[in-house]
Order: structure tokens, then sequence, then C-alpha cells
């Protein structure tokens, strides 16, 4: 249950990044599509929101930030996705494998790694419940 519930949120969340998705070559993502949007009872002022994000193959989102409430867990539904948060290595997760994103995180990488098959991620935030923007844009 507490799966099924952080796989909604997570696409949730990957939903409000539509508008900003797509690379400089004008690579965009497939589909980017809220699942998910529930207020925490036992925790006030806090929400679930799950996005399911789908990347076409070589597909990619420019680097981003969350809002400074949000934490988010990430988990690859298929495929293979390259991300790299803060100043981290840029690593290659596989379907079935996840990471966390804390308050204040820069998520530098987020990409297919390949460029013949999609990928599908599944990201759910925990955040304050009035954040309207998931997504944030961020340039270095």
């Amino acid at each position: 249950m507490i799966r099924t519930i952080l796989c909604a949120t997570a696409l949730a969340a990957l939903m409000t990044t539509a508008a900003l998705a797509g690379d400089s070559a004008g690579t965009p993502f497939k589909n980017v599509k809220l699942v998910y949007d529930q207020p925490i009872p036992n925790v006030p002022g806090k929400s679930m929101r799950g996005v399911l994000v789908e990347y076409e193959p070589g597909g990619n989102s420019p680097a981003h930030l969350h809002p400074k409430s949000a934490f988010i867990f990430a988990t690859v539904l298929e495929g293979a996705i390259k991300s790299q948060v803060n100043d981290g290595p840029v690593v290659t997760y596989r379907t079935g494998e996840s990471w966390s994103e804390f308050p204040g995180d820069r998520h530098r990488v987020s990409q297919n790694a390949s460029a013949t098959e999609p990928a599908r991620l599944l990201a759910v935030f925990v955040v304050d419940t009035d954040e309207t923007e998931l997504v944030l844009p961020y340039t270095e």
C-alpha cells in the first residue's frame, strides 16, 4: 500500500514538470502526469504528490530545483535513468532502483540513459500542501 502511494505521488510531481520538459535540442519527455495528490492526515500542512514521467529515447529535462519543503523519492519503473543530485556523481538507475532528493537539493541531470528505448520514472513528493510549483528552474 505504501509502495502504491509513493508511486502515485511521484507521478503527480512529474506531471508538474511538463512545462520544463525538454532539452536544448527539443527532445521532450513523452508524457508527464500527476497521478496522486493527497494531504497527509497525520502531518498537518503536508501532502504527498505522485508524478509519472515517461522519457522518449534520448529525452531529458533541464537542471532544476524543487520547493524548499520537498522531499522526493524517485523510482525507475522502466528502462534506465541518469541522475545527478547536487555535486554528486552522475548515476544510472535501472528498473526497480530508487534515489532520494532532500529539501534544497539541485537536480542537475535527469535523462533517459538510452538513445533507443523509452524510460519511465515515478517521483513521490512530500511537500507543503500549499506548494503549487513542484519544479523550479535552476541555472548554474
